[in-house]
């Protein structure tokens, strides 16, 4: 492939075009790069060096822990706490804030990550994913929790690096979503998939439909008339598709169309949804809605929420915009 553009050169030049866009920036981006070639190096590796299975541990969401999950939230960290271009991180798999040790500067970004999602997929060789979110921050300060309570709208930039059968880097700053895949032979990360845009339209969606039974009724309503398909009200055939990978459906909505809902159910009153807002819905969201789509939790713009915790939790619906409005319509609807 003649000219043949790096994530390094992409960024370079995005930096001269965009007002505000700093080589500091780009250079907290190569940082993040660096530490997912790491990780897709160990996944790729998988049991051939013991990386596999479960460390008997919980993480702060009381989720048993995969070896893979710890070992790939210490590659985050590592790569990223020394370098002077953040003031503090925050991880899925940590209960508190990750401060910088102090004998290196402080930057002003914070980085937030779940290091390696989907991970309950590792053991079956399905695909799982990095997810990361960057925002700004006072520079020099140690933040406080506060800090990092932004709204997604907020965000800087988000992304998400894919390790399926090759390894893709899905990014956005907000000018729009390309993705890269990464050229194992040279180790760099090539553009591929330039101005990803989501169609308005799907005859597609992603559902747990095991968890039926606890649905609200728009959710209910909206999946029944999928499934009646072309003798129902939507006169259309759907297909259904469930990778149970947040990352793989995200990357397959992005390249396709079609709508994914982890809905609010009535499992547990504690819990109003199964994905986190400020590790995966705020990150997702983001990137989505720069490629076309939508983001909501059925009541309100995922990337309005104010957080109220560093681990909160919401209900999900993202994808081809026509169909989440349709949805977002039927929980006005009651």
């Amino acid at each position: 492939m003649a000219n043949r553009i790096t994530l390094t050169q992409f960024l370079i030049e995005q930096q001269r075009e965009l007002p505000g866009v700093s080589g500091t920036f780009t250079l907290l981006l190569n940082d993040i790069v660096t530490a997912c070639k790491k990780i897709s190096h160990l996944v790729n590796r998988g049991d051939l060096i013991g990386v596999l299975g479960s460390a008997e541990s919980e993480n702060v969401q009381g989720e048993v822990q995969k070896k893979l999950d710890i070992i790939t939230n210490d590659i985050m960290v590592n790569a990223l706490n020394w370098t002077g271009h953040l003031s503090g991180m925050a991880s899925e798999e940590v209960d508190d804030i990750i401060k910088i040790p102090s004998q290196y500067p402080k930057g002003k970004y914070l980085a937030l990550f779940d290091p390696l999602d989907g991970s309950s997929n590792i053991d079956v060789n399905l695909t799982v994913g990095t997810i990361f979110s960057i925002l700004r921050c006072r520079e020099g300060i140690d933040p406080t929790l506060e800090d990092f309570l932004q709204k997604g709208g907020d965000q800087v930039c988000a992304g998400f690096v894919l390790y399926g059968p090759s390894t893709m880097m899905v990014l956005t700053t907000g000018h729009g979503v390309n993705g890269f895949t990464l050229d194992q032979d040279i180790g760099e990360f090539i553009l591929t998939h330039p101005n990803m845009t989501i169609p308005d339209d799907t005859g597609e969606f992603a559902i747990n439909i095991s968890n039926q039974r606890f649905w609200e009724a728009p959710v209910q309503r909206y999946i029944d008339e999928c499934l009646k398909g072309e003798e129902g009200p939507r006169g259309k055939n759907f297909n259904m598709r469930w990778v149970a990978s947040l990352v793989a459906e995200v990357y397959r909505i992005l390249t396709r169309g079609g709508v994914f809902l982890y809905p609010l159910d009535s499992r547990d009153p504690s819990k109003p949804g199964k994905l986190r807002l400020m590790y995966e819905a705020n990150p997702v969201g983001f990137i989505i809605e720069q490629a076309g789509g939508a983001c909501s939790t059925g009541q309100e713009r995922i990337l309005d929420i104010k957080p109220a915790s560093l681990h909160q939790r919401v209900p999900v619906i993202l994808g081809s915009k026509d169909e989440v409005e349709r949805i977002v319509d039927y929980h006005r609807q009651g």
